[in-house]
């Protein structure tokens, strides 16, 4: 048994050599840059993530405190990463990239993408699937069948407008037999977000389970006092998370740190799930009308929460 194990650990360490040098790892530079591995890592949260906390990035990349604090000192000094103390909570401060952190990142993210393109593109398609499924079989046991997938939310870029719309379009019909003219009006939604986005005062978030987007929601400028919680949405596959929960939450966080005094949003008597989140998070049900919109008769609702 003794050898039989000695020699799995062999064969797990001469995998391990393989890969780093067929990804790059022992460079001196991470993707021919002037950082690390580790430090690349990082950026990548950063950029993936709304606002973490140092603690939370830790969490998330496994880092000593003080090795990611080194990491972190090293960013602000080179302007790539800004801190903002929360208003609701002075204890958290939130990690920003910065715009010089943004296009660090960029042509790292691509730099990357084009390597691992490039390890994929020789094989055929059948053995990139045989490859794909091995690497999925490895993470599942490794991680252990009762851990808990990580979620990570980010800001929206290129892209996810069409998930979003098509995504509604195609879950509302599946579960609530909404036609066409709601995709229409998520449409409407999205494009006016993209047209007049206030950065300071408006937010849409991703939610993402290994790379894999299972929701979103969007926070808009009503008034000056007033923002609009809007297209929260939970993938199926993902309810049981707290994704919902998460995604409220950071309405709740932003619009706070943003000024607003109130949040209003517009939902369906129907969408029970989406209503127990906005009753654990605070909200009241201030207003209810009956209507016939989208193929359906039903009970729209408004909720607010007074922040």
């Amino acid at each position: 048994m003794a050898n039989s194990l000695e020699s799995r650990v062999a064969a797990v360490r001469r995998f391990n050599r393989f890969y780093t040098q067929k990804i790059g790892a022992l460079g001196e530079g991470h993707l021919a840059s002037a950082y690390s591995l580790t430090e690349v890592r990082v950026l990548y949260e950063l950029a993936h993530r709304d606002a973490p906390t140092a603690s939370e990035l830790g969490r998330t990349l496994g880092l000593d405190a003080g090795y990611l604090s080194r990491i972190l000192r090293r960013f602000t000094q080179l302007a790539l990463v800004r801190r903002v103390r929360s208003k609701s909570d002075s204890r958290h401060v939130h990690l920003h990239l910065t715009k010089k952190g943004e296009r660090v990142f960029v042509p790292l993210e691509e730099r990357a993408r084009t390597a691992i393109a490039s390890l994929l593109r020789p094989l055929p398609p059948k053995r990139q699937e045989s490859l794909l499924d091995a690497m999925q079989a490895v993470e599942h046991l490794l991680a252990g069948e009762q851990e808990t997938p990580t979620v990570v939310l980010r800001a929206h870029r290129p892209g996810d407008m069409g998930w979003v719309v098509h995504r509604h379009g195609a879950l509302y019909w599946q579960e609530y037999a909404f036609d066409e003219t709601f995709e229409a009006l998520v449409a409407d939604i999205t494009a006016k977000f993209i047209r007049d986005f206030d950065p300071k005062r408006e937010r849409c978030w991703i939610a993402e389970v290994n790379g894999e987007i299972v929701g979103s929601v969007f926070l808009v400028r009503e008034s000056d006092d007033v923002a609009k919680l809007r297209l929260l949405l939970v993938e199926p596959n993902a309810r049981g998370l707290g994704v919902g929960s998460r995604l409220v939450g950071e309405c709740t966080r932003f619009a706070r740190e943003s000024g607003y005094k109130k949040i209003t949003l517009w939902t369906q008597s129907i969408l029970h799930a989406a209503r127990r989140i906005y009753q654990r998070d605070g909200y009241r049900l201030v207003k209810e009308e009956p209507h016939h919109s989208f193929g359906q008769d039903l009970i729209a609702q408004t909720w607010e929460l007074i922040l």
